[in-house]
């Protein structure tokens, strides 16, 4: 009896494996659709940087990448922009827009141009979306290169994945992580400026 056990058993493990070999392999394939809105937005980063609030002809290069969540920020950021513009007609003083300088999709001041990426990774989250994260570099030789690393949040939206926030990462550089949604909002009210530290801004 304990012969036709191990028999049995030894007929059953190739069962096992081709059991889970789909799932593997589903799991690879979710991450390869998770990276392609990735990095078809990063190619366009790094051939044509972005500073700030994308121009509107811009965006409907950007938009089939972003969710409908995101491209619905940007739209308000740049509707508080009016609003402070409009707020200060005499444009004397510098406009204290958080993403104004910012590469809004790979950091400020010094990341906002990255010449080139790489996704390092991709990982699923208990919410359901998948992270992706990509390292930017920065410097054109004969300038000594430097790395850095955001994550991009991709979600399943309309069956396709899209990307819907960005987190800036920690690093010997950059103290706290941050958010493009959180940076997009500072200082707004949906599409009006009501100032930092104001009850009424969103957080």
């Amino acid at each position: 009896m304990s012969i036709l056990r191990c028999v049995a058993f030894l007929f059953l493990i190739p069962l096992f494996g081709h059991g889970q070999a789909p799932q593997e392999h589903h799991r690879v394939d979710l991450s390869n659709q998770a990276e392609l809105p990735v990095r078809r937005l990063y190619q366009q980063l790094v051939s044509r940087p972005i500073g700030g609030i994308p121009t509107i002809e811009r965006m409907k290069s950007l938009s089939p990448y972003l969710s409908d969540s995101l491209l619905n920020r940007i739209t308000q950021a740049r509707a508080c922009g009016d609003d402070w513009f409009r707020l200060h007609p005499q444009n004397d003083i510098k406009a204290p827009l958080a993403w104004l300088e910012f590469g809004l999709f790979s950091g400020a001041d010094d990341r906002s141009g990255p010449h080139t990426f790489q996704i390092e990774k991709a990982k699923s989250e208990e919410d359901g979306s998948i992270r992706v994260n990509v390292r930017l570099t920065e410097g054109i030789p004969p300038e000594k290169p430097w790395t850095w690393e955001v994550a991009a949040i991709v979600i399943r939206e309309y069956g396709r994945f899209v990307i819907n926030d960005v987190v800036f990462l920690k690093d010997k550089d950059i103290d706290t992580e941050s958010r493009l949604s959180e940076i997009l909002k500072r200082g707004c009210d949906g599409s009006h400026w009501v100032g930092y530290g104001n009850k009424n801004a969103k957080p």
